[in-house]
């Protein structure tokens, strides 16, 4: 059952066109933050769509007295989300020329939207990203500033192999070592951390795909987008920062685990080698041999690290992980007893409400 409620006192008499589309990434404690900085560094007029997938009562009730005073449009399932399950439902709201894809974990700068627009607007690109940059302090580490993402053949004694070609550019760097170096620029890709799209691509190449549960969702839209002869740019003058945090509470850990299970990890990749015709190179050997690995770098090892007084003991560790593994079976195994097959192309289905309106 949908409902609908209307806030006309805020609803703007100007026509904005572009719509924000803010979804869950792998968390939810950084909602307040990351929503509260888009409004306060934004001029532009905008649209705002946000998809909240099951977080826990603090978050929702925040997003709900949140979306009564600024008008915008909640759209709340009671189940967590796919990433691109989440976007398919923000996009089903959007009316506007452009659609700007953000994670619930980013934080924005000042002006960041109206470079991103201008960037749009100047070159005519499809897709354009900014500067993505990492951490904390905000602002300083570069995390993606564009990229290549392109589909190879390559001959390998008599036989030819497809392959899949991924850079990213500046990644870790100090964005004041390498800003003489940082301009508006053409590039093969952009993530979904942030990301200004027309939204009239979405008729060429259809939804995003929900099979792609975890991973590669980036990279297989804006294969679809080239395909198309779509420009992708990236505009470093507007600039952003994901947040990721080492993970301690159980309403973060729950969408955590499950988003980065191993199940979810080696469909998407799967899906993705398969959709693109790939052969089983490096490229995906190396992803298969990693699997768990955000799991165990932003949760597993930090907690453990922590009550051995910061000393490595690979033994421990090793145990852990192979407890840690079996309760992400119980997880991804109930939530495929409740939402289906894996979960993928389940998003429409598990719309639950519209709460607030623009």
């Amino acid at each position: 059952m949908t409902s609908i409620s209307t806030n006309a006192a805020l609803v703007s008499t100007a026509l904005p066109a572009i719509t924000v589309v803010v979804v869950p990434r792998e968390r939810f404690s950084y909602t307040q933050q990351s929503l509260e900085s888009i409004y306060q560094y934004t001029n532009l007029p905008f649209e705002l769509v946000y998809v909240d997938g099951g977080s826990p009562k603090s978050v929702q009730h925040y997003l709900s007295k949140a979306a009564a005073e600024r008008g915008f449009t909640l759209l709340r399932t009671e189940h967590f989300l796919a990433p691109n399950q989440a976007r398919n439902l923000g996009l089903s709201q959007v009316k506007t020329d452009y659609v700007l894809f953000i994670d619930n974990d980013v934080h924005v700068s000042y002006g960041w939207l109206e470079w991103l627009w201008e960037c749009a607007q100047e070159t005519d690109a499809t897709v354009v990203c900014p500067l993505t940059c990492i951490g904390q302090p905000l602002h300083q580490k570069v995390h993606l500033a564009g990229g290549e993402a392109r589909i190879f053949t390559e001959l390998n004694g008599d036989q030819t192999q497809r392959r899949v070609h991924e850079k990213h550019y500046f990644v870790n760097r100090s964005v004041a070592d390498v800003q003489d170096q940082l301009h508006r620029r053409v590039c093969e890709f952009a993530e979904f951390h942030c990301m200004l799209v027309k939204r009239s691509i979405f008729t060429q190449i259809g939804l995003l795909d929900e099979k792609l549960l975890s991973t590669r969702e980036h990279i297989d839209f804006c294969l679809n987008v080239s395909q198309t002869g779509g420009k992708i740019y990236c505009e470093p003058d507007s600039v952003v920062t994901y947040v990721p945090d080492i993970l301690y509470r159980w309403s973060d850990l729950a969408f955590f685990m499950l988003r980065w299970s191993d199940e979810w990890e080696l469909k998407s990749l799967k899906r993705f080698r398969k959709k693109w015709n790939l052969d089983k190179d490096k490229y995906f050997k190396k992803r298969y041999k990693r699997l768990g690995h955000r799991r165990h770098s932003a949760f597993l090892r930090p907690l453990i690290r922590k009550i051995t007084f910061g000393q490595p003991i690979p033994w421990l560790e090793k145990v852990v992980i192979g407890l840690e593994r079996q309760m992400i079976r119980v997880i991804t195994g109930r939530y495929k007893r409740l939402y289906g097959k894996g979960g993928e192309g389940k998003g429409k289905q598990m719309l639950g409400k519209v709460v607030g309106s623009m």
